[in-house]
């Protein structure tokens, strides 16, 4: 009786510890498949599935950016073709001349310069010749160490592993760009775009150095393709400099109206879905570039905003109306940018204008109303005060800029003076206040300060 007690109940053991491994086995397939569920869900509620699935205007986005490069150049034949033939000499080992290139913004310049140095690269591969091409954006890269060891990366691999990106001193620098160009040697040819940019900045120590460059070489040339939309910044250049760098000029006119139509045409073969874009759109935003000096960067960023607009709103053709919505954000974008990139005596110029604003009924101000706010500013911040005069100057330049308006008046016998007043919408007063810590600092604590009249605080 014993043993069968013992045996019944070893078997009763038996059968709970099964059920018991049944129950975790159970739950812990359970556990998996809801693992699993969640993973899924999570997968399926991923944000970005929705919106690329409504990718539905867009199909190349990138043939719409300013640094793309086309297979083709409408209306830029004639450049490419001259361009080609000035370096067409570093196919047969020989270095080209230096070129200047000029143009305003939006003409073609730099992208014609790539695109022939790309082609000639290519060529020069099939032919069994060796050049070398490099890029410099003048406003990014403005020292002489940054230019050196940019065109010292053209040459080879190795180069940011012999020569550090900082802490050599130039001449050291230079002599390791000479060693590796002529142990590499063929032809380097070199795009500053910016140039001007460059030269106002650092001088033109730095051109006369790479201009003369040649003449220390002995396996190897260099030439130079210098891009700037300041015809005059020559002036600045020591004689020498400006005959080196100037062996051959090129300018490039602005496009019309209906050119820049035809470029518009084309990205947008590329960009766009068939039928996404409506052909009035592509008339609409060449005729507004067309007033901007022929500017086709601004009307492909205008066409590529308008679209992003339409595709955020869950559109599938872009209508006109996107184009005045993109102008807007444009706009104000500009603004922002112009005002956050001034040197520190035209900010305080603007905050001065900016402070005056409400001290008249139709915001209009004199030079003087101007200069005495901008006196306390400068009191206020330890910032060295300029004359009224050289204000007068920076007045001038904001105008330009579009951020102000400044018109001479006649007073008959009293004389003239000019009054002054902001060009910019409140809105965009505000994103520029939001977007500069010092504008907005220095705005806030004027107003706070007291020290200006209760007239002179009616403002943003």
């Amino acid at each position: 009786m014993e043993n069968l007690a013992l045996k019944t109940k070893k078997r009763l053991l038996g059968t709970l510890c099964i059920y018991s491994w049944l129950a975790i086995l159970k739950a812990l397939l359970m556990a998996g498949v809801l693992s699993m569920g969640k993973k899924q869900n999570s997968e399926k509620n991923n944000v970005f599935d929705r919106l690329i699935q409504e990718e539905r205007i867009f199909r190349n986005r990138e043939a719409l950016a300013s640094t793309y490069i086309p297979p083709e150049f409408p209306h830029r034949d004639n450049e490419i073709n001259d361009v080609a033939n000035i370096l067409k000499p570093a196919l047969y080992g020989a270095r080209p001349s230096n070129i200047l290139i000029y143009g305003q913004t939006g003409t073609g310049k730099t992208a014609v310069a790539k695109f022939i140095c790309k082609q000639i690269v290519s060529k020069a591969k099939t032919e069994g010749k060796k050049i070398h091409t490099a890029y410099i954006n003048c406003k990014q890269t403005n020292t002489p160490y940054g230019i050196l060891t940019n065109i010292g990366k053209t040459y080879s691999n190795d180069w940011e592993d012999k020569v550090p990106n900082a802490g050599w001193r130039i001449d050291k620098v230079y002599s390791a760009l000479k060693e590796k160009a002529d142990e590499d040697g063929g032809i380097a040819i070199v795009i500053l775009d910016e140039i001007d940019t460059l030269v106002s900045k650092s001088g033109d120590d730095i051109l006369y150095h790479l201009t003369g460059l040649n003449s220390d070489l002995d396996n190897s040339k260099i030439s130079l393709i210098g891009i700037s939309n300041d015809t005059k910044f020559t002036s600045w250049l020591d004689p020498r400099v400006k005959s080196r760098m100037g062996e051959e000029s090129l300018t490039f006119a602005p496009y019309n109206a209906l050119q820049i139509e035809n470029i518009l045409v084309q990205r947008a073969k590329m960009a766009f879905h068939e039928g996404a874009v409506e052909p009035l759109v592509l008339s609409y935003c060449s005729s507004r570039a067309a007033l901007e000096h022929g500017d086709a960067r601004k009307a492909l960023d205008l066409l590529r905003i308008s679209a992003e607009i339409a595709e955020r709103e869950g559109k599938e053709i872009v209508t006109v109306e996107y184009v005045s919505k993109a102008e807007n954000v444009m706009e104000h974008d500009l603004v922002r940018s112009l005002i956050s990139t001034l040197p520190l005596q035209p900010k305080v110029t603007l905050a001065s204008i900016i402070l005056n604003r409400g001290s008249k009924e139709n915001g209009q101000q004199t030079t003087g109303e101007v200069y005495n706010t901008y006196s306390l500013i400068c009191k206020r911040f330890e910032v060295e005060q300029l004359t009224q005069r050289r204000v007068g100057h920076i007045i001038s330049e904001l105008d330009m800029q579009g951020l102000i308006n400044a018109k001479v008046v006649s007073l008959g016998r009293q004389g003239r003076t000019r009054y002054i007043s902001l060009s910019i919408e409140q809105s965009q007063i505000d994103g520029a206040l939001d977007n500069d810590s010092f504008l907005s600092r220095v705005i806030k604590e004027i107003k706070m300060s007291g020290y200006l009249s209760s007239m002179q605080l009616r403002l943003i």
